[in-house]
């Protein structure tokens, strides 16, 4: 498996598309949803909070520099799109690490 509906390979790298939702207990991930990726953050949507905490939350768990995590569409918007830049990852190694499930 390369790709899905919520991970793609473009050119700078990897895009995602994610819907999240703030305020949550904990953050995790929780499956594919009509072609995104469902995420609670544990972070409060105010202030760009979320946004942070869903960029830390990718970086550490793909294992990237925060600097390589790019959200380029929906600042304010629940739903997201990230480019993960680099050259490293492909995207049936992000999909395994996000949602183990779907790459087995």
């Amino acid at each position: 498996m390369s790709e899905t509906g919520w991970c793609s390979t473009v050119p700078a790298g990897i895009r995602l598309a994610v819907q999240i939702t703030a305020n949550a207990k904990k953050t995790e991930v929780l499956g594919p949803f009509d072609a995104v990726l469902k995420i609670r953050l544990q972070a409060q949507p105010i202030e760009g909070k979320a946004n942070l905490a869903l960029i830390r939350y990718l970086a550490e768990t793909l294992d990237v520099p925060r600097s390589a995590v790019v959200l380029t569409h929906g600042q304010s918007n629940k739903r997201k799109l990230l480019e993960i830049r680099s050259g490293g990852l492909t995207a049936s190694a992000v999909v395994a690490r996000l949602w183990p499930a779907a790459a087995a």
